[in-house]
């Protein structure tokens, strides 16, 4: 890349920044983005969390939220295996935002995996990893048994949170205009469940709620935007939702 082209991309990225929000369009107040720390106190606490055999294992992939690496679900992952699934991470490490190549990686993998194990997969999504796996569900239904969002902004105004510019700064474009072609708030063709909190501190509540019509059922918990990756209460409840019964 040269200086010129590095100094565009860095004016573009500040501009994308510095943008204001659409009117009446704001995330969760400071209150609850003060609640987000309790992830410091997390790291201190050890928790057990009592797993029971799953009646009918099935094969599940995660996918971590934006900025995030998917060694951040790893007590979420171990406690899938103990129940007896079979658990997959999404394959493309760090989630920096969606562009057409991770979108193309991502569709060979959900394939590549249903083929190997010959069945549908469900898949869990943290916040934008959500959004990834309702647009996997969308292009590969026969490959999809369940899609699970947890505080995912896929419903009203993209910019309902308060991770939108760390967004545009690290992918260099709008959240308003990605670059691959969906319809978020449309409904994948599959059961979609939507995990949300009224204490989310990034990520609006009717954001990850959504709407009829968006997602089949969703489930309300009292965990952080954070804590949907770790809160026990997030593990018990993907634990259930994952179980095919």
């Amino acid at each position: 890349m040269t200086q010129g082209n590095f100094l565009q991309g860095a004016m573009r990225r500040a501009a994308l920044v510095c943008r204001k929000p659409p009117q009446g369009v704001k995330g969760p107040p400071l209150r609850h983005r003060l609640g987000e720390l309790d992830v410091f106190i997390q790291l201190f606490r050890k928790q057990e969390i009592m797993v029971e055999p799953a009646r009918r294992p099935g094969v599940v992939m995660l996918l971590p939220g934006f900025f995030t690496h998917p060694g951040r679900m790893r007590g979420m992952a171990r406690a899938l295996e103990q129940a007896g699934h079979t658990v997959h991470d999404w394959g493309l490490g760090w989630n920096f935002g969606p562009t057409e190549e991770n979108f193309d990686v991502l569709s060979l993998r959900v394939e590549a995996l249903h083929r190997k194990h010959g069945r549908k997969l469900v898949l869990v999504g943290w916040s934008l990893g959500g959004v990834f796996a309702r647009e996997m569900a969308k292009l590969h239904p026969h490959a999809v048994e369940k899609v699970v969002t947890m505080g995912s902004p896929f419903s009203g105004d993209p910019h309902a949170n308060n991770a939108w510019r760390l967004y545009h700064l690290v992918t260099g474009h709008s959240v308003e205009e990605p670059p691959v072609t969906c319809n978020v708030p449309q409904k994948p063709p599959v059961e979609t469940v939507a995990l949300w909190s009224p204490r989310d501190g990034i990520v609006a509540p009717d954001a990850s709620c959504g709407r009829e019509g968006e997602r089949d059922r969703a489930v309300a918990l009292h965990c952080t935007h954070l804590g949907f990756a770790y809160s026990p209460e997030s593990i018990w409840t993907v634990l259930r939702e994952v179980n095919l019964d």
